[in-house]
């Protein structure tokens, strides 16, 4: 399987280095430093090589924000059977893209990143493939995933939008507000050491990266759950409703413990 990787930041060097014991890999990226150190690969020089390099399958690694452009500078340069991938958090506008691209593709999403999981062994994370992709693009990253024992599930492209509005937004936007409460004179406990662990790993990510999910259309009913219960809190405290505040303890204990 001959693979060209366009983006070489933390997820595209990763996927590199994790395809190149088994494909032909082929890595790009316009800022030429990053494909510096990746060894057993061949490393292009523009994207007009990549027409010579005929690749099977190319794995566009840029953000989201790019995705699309990128696609279009290369897509010409691609054998027509060449199969199209994608890895981003949102999916936005990419399954118009790919309807109107006259390529077969595969849209998937590891749903970790080199921040805070361990890349050596990321099994037991978790993957998304997309419904919609082409039956021959979800076996090749099944069994991509399937080696590395990721948890594996499929959603269609809305149903993943709507649950990274969930899974991604609600614990960004938590930790943001926390970040943006930090008082630097406090005394640090072992729980507000663990949260701040989770914020610096969180806002160690490229903004380009925080912004998409933020911005994901989906994204402003979760931080109105957020102000709701916040809301909510703020009434339990200020009237010191000991019995509500228990009830409250327990809902929170069932949709954590469930």
């Amino acid at each position: 399987m001959r693979c060209a990787i366009v983006g070489i930041g933390r997820m595209g060097r990763w996927l590199a280095n994790v395809l190149k014991e088994e494909w032909d890999i082929a890595v790009y990226d316009t800022e030429q430093q990053k494909t510096e150190g990746i060894t057993g690969v061949k490393v292009l020089q523009s994207v007009e090589e990549i027409e010579v390099f005929r690749p099977n399958i190319l794995i566009n690694a840029v953000t989201l924000g790019n995705t699309i452009r990128v696609f279009e500078e290369v897509v010409p340069f691609l054998p027509e059977e060449c199969i199209l991938a994608d890895i981003t958090s949102i999916k936005g506008e990419l399954q118009n893209y790919y309807q109107k691209s006259g390529h077969r593709y595969v849209s998937s999403h590891p749903m970790f990143g080199p921040t805070n999981a361990n890349m050596k062994r990321p099994d037991g994370e978790s993957a998304i493939i997309i419904k919609e992709s082409s039956e021959e693009g979800k076996k090749i990253f099944r069994e991509i995933y399937s080696k590395i024992k990721l948890n594996l599930y499929e959603f269609t492209f809305s149903e993943h939008d709507s649950m990274m509005a969930y899974s991604l937004t609600l614990p960004f936007s938590s930790s943001m507000v926390f970040a943006g409460c930090v008082d630097r004179k406090a005394v640090p406990g072992t729980n507000f050491r663990k949260h701040m662990e989770l914020a610096k790993g969180i806002l160690s990510e490229d903004d380009s990266l925080l912004s998409e999910i933020l911005f994901n259309p989906e994204s402003i009913k979760q931080l109105e759950r957020i102000t709701s219960k916040l809301e909510f809190l703020k009434h339990i405290i200020m009237e010191k409703d000991y019995e509500e505040a228990g009830k409250f303890y327990d809902r929170l204990r069932d949709n954590i413990f469930q």
